[in-house]
């Protein structure tokens, strides 16, 4: 169970998780060439299990008509797919005996239905702290979850945490650099996957978590990172969360298709120290059924810009509704800090309780 503080417990919002605990590491090498890479997967999963994992969510989400348009994609894969992601989904599919198609489609479903809530926020001191809970509608998720660390030349180049089977990420952490989690635009919908096969496959835009491996690879700081996610194409909406290493460095980027809807960033002299994000437009009002947001600003209030840290923080992401019943995990991370990255597994998702 998580103790909360005080300040939490008053903000009169209460949940019970059992079980929480930390996915396993895989280390990736990207000296490696990218059909080898994900190898040590098979040193933490059975190849029978993510076989079985994949076709649920493959069958549950992807429509029929998805399979028969990837056909000629697997004909000519580095056609359609750039590098290393062509390797790396070809290199899944021979290591763990999945169809090509498979993979590439597991890889497209994981672009949708990704409900999410993310907050950066700042303290008195300066210093910046970065949370998501990940919302997915499939269980077995919880047990795909995994942290992966990408080596270059011996070091740590960026870190994030991903599913088995997925080359993209919605969740990372550049060290010292920034850190970025993505979640999906509400607006967009399960039913725009032609949107998103056209958009990738024809116009040759990036899927969204790629392109936030891709910037956690590649960005040199925050300003960056948030020039990269604001402004290239991409395969669907979403919304990019950006935390820094300097006071007043984090942003919640919404984006369209072909670049930015709306740039929302920290105000801390203003005393705008935290921005919340769930799926739907920050200057809009959520619909009736999501408290999501509403639960976690008042947390946040609660707790005081004082009291922020990344203990605090993930005691605001383990409140029910912010963590419900399909959170899959938390991931509390600082970029000025990055030994601190931790993400934990919500076996169980979150329930509410009343302890009155």
């Amino acid at each position: 169970m998580v103790r909360l503080s005080p300040a939490v417990v008053l903000a009169g919002l209460v949940v019970v998780c059992w079980g929480d605990h930390p996915p396993p590491t895989v280390n990736i090498s990207l000296d490696d060439p990218p059909e080898v890479r994900w190898l040590s997967l098979l040193k933490v999963f059975d190849v029978g299990f993510l076989e079985k994992a994949a076709a649920e969510v493959i069958d549950t989400t992807v429509p029929k008509w998805v399979h028969h348009a990837v056909k000629p994609i697997v004909l000519a894969l580095d056609k359609y797919i750039p590098q290393p992601y062509a390797g790396e989904i070809q290199g899944l599919a021979s290591h763990f005996g999945g169809s090509l198609s498979d993979v590439i489609i597991l890889n497209f479903a994981y672009e949708i239905s990704a409900f999410c809530t993310s907050i950066v926020a700042q303290d008195t001191a300066g210093n910046i702290y970065h949370g998501r809970n990940l919302d997915y509608p499939h269980s077995i998720l919880r047990n795909l979850t995994v942290d992966v660390v990408f080596f270059k030349n011996g070091k740590v180049v960026y870190r994030g945490t991903s599913f088995a089977g997925y080359v993209g990420l919605w969740t990372g952490q550049s060290p010292n650099k920034f850190t970025i989690s993505g979640d999906q635009r509400g607006d967009d919908h399960w039913w725009n996957w032609w949107k998103n096969f056209v958009s990738a496959f024809l116009l040759r835009r990036s899927p969204v978590s790629w392109l936030v491996r891709e910037t956690l690879e590649q960005a040199e700081n925050f300003q960056d990172a948030v020039m990269r996610l604001s402004k290239i194409p991409i395969i669907t909406a979403v919304y990019y969360i950006v935390g820094g290493v300097r006071a007043a460095e984090g942003v919640v980027i919404t984006r369209d298709r072909t670049g930015p809807a709306d740039i929302w960033p920290l105000i801390p002299v203003s005393g705008e120290w935290y921005r919340v994000e769930t799926n739907f437009d920050h200057w809009r009002p959520p619909p009736a059924r999501d408290h999501r947001r509403e639960a976690a600003n008042k947390a946040l209030n609660a707790t005081g810009q004082a009291n922020i840290n990344l203990v605090t923080l993930r005691e605001v992401l383990s409140l029910f509704p912010v963590c419900n019943g399909i959170t899959v995990y938390t991931t509390t991370m600082s970029a000025v800090s990055p030994q601190q990255y931790k993400t934990l597994v919500k076996p169980n998702g979150c329930r509410w309780t009343d302890l009155s």
